[in-house]
């Protein structure tokens, strides 16, 4: 090689790490402010009335709140507007799914499954919220894993019209069910219904006995519809506070970063007072810095 070779080598090498190293700060400073904080209803003190703990939960720094399905909608209505007023709108309903999961083998519970899944729709819808959290299914001792896909897959199937029709998606999450137990089993599942209200719900904490959640985040990718943060610590055995466990937050929010996620990040812990919420919002705010 010669001089002016090597100059314009030395001169290319620099410039790529240049501009490697300025492609990185971007990802550093993209706003971290687009993710927003919100709390599950049920991690508000249950002495208050709804409209007390919504304007606590806005007072302790957080601007939405997940709640859990009902019955009576017009209580759900007045429910949604009393987080609006708040500053703190209903973002999700978390259903859940457990008691009759639509992998069951059982034809009756698969109903009820639907019956209740509809209801949580229904209950978004009149919330405000956008999305209904559900667990797809359950592996059991008389339930592989092929019929647990095959059979959640054809109910949630059924179900999706009524998902588009009130403006609603269905965000299937990993949870400890022996099921979807890798990112590219998750990115796969939600793949094949080929439907834009069917997407991802993704644990942050849940995947950590087994994987590292930035890995998950980056192959879900824009599948990934909301956050629920949790910390667990592998020695112990143990769920913690969060950024007092295993889960390595700075990789996380990098990751978060990458895939252009701009949703809510709710906790999902045990409830608190005043105290105990404006810390875990300090938390939040300190993963959303940097980790």
């Amino acid at each position: 090689m010669n001089r002016r070779t090597f100059i314009k080598s030395v001169g290319a090498s620099a410039f790529a790490a240049t501009f490697v190293a300025t492609a990185a700060d971007r990802v550093e400073q993209q706003e971290p402010q687009k993710m927003k904080k919100a709390l599950q209803l049920g991690m508000l003190p249950g002495e208050l009335s709804d409209p007390e703990k919504f304007r606590l939960a806005r007072k302790c720094g957080f601007e939405g709140i997940e709640a859990y399905p009902m019955d009576d909608l017009e209580a759900a209505k007045r429910l949604g507007d009393a987080a609006r007023e708040a500053g703190v709108p209903i973002h999700s309903i978390c259903y859940g799914g457990w008691k009759y999961p639509l992998s069951d083998p059982n034809p009756e519970n698969v109903e009820k499954g639907l019956r209740e899944l509809e209801n949580a729709l229904r209950t978004a819808k009149a919330t405000g919220a956008d999305t209904v959290l559900l667990v797809p299914a359950v592996v059991t001792e008389t339930v592989g894993y092929r019929e647990a896909w095959e059979r959640s897959h054809a109910e949630i199937a059924k179900v999706l019209p009524q998902a588009e029709e009130l403006g609603i998606v269905i965000a299937v999450e990993n949870v400890w069910n022996k099921f979807l137990l890798s990112p590219l089993e998750f990115a796969r599942y939600v793949d094949e219904f080929q439907s834009p209200w069917l997407q991802a719900y993704f644990d942050v904490g849940n995947v950590i006995l087994f994987g590292f959640s930035q890995d998950w985040i980056r192959t879900l990718g824009k599948r990934i519809r909301k956050i629920h943060l949790k910390d667990f610590r592998r020695q112990g055995y143990e769920w913690v506070n969060l950024r007092e466990g295993d889960v390595n937050w700075q990789e996380v929010r990098r990751a978060l970063v990458e895939i252009g996620y701009e949703g809510y990040l709710t906790p999902e812990l045990s409830a608190g007072d005043e105290t105990y919420l404006t810390d875990l919002s300090q938390r939040i705010d300190a993963i959303l810095a940097g980790g």
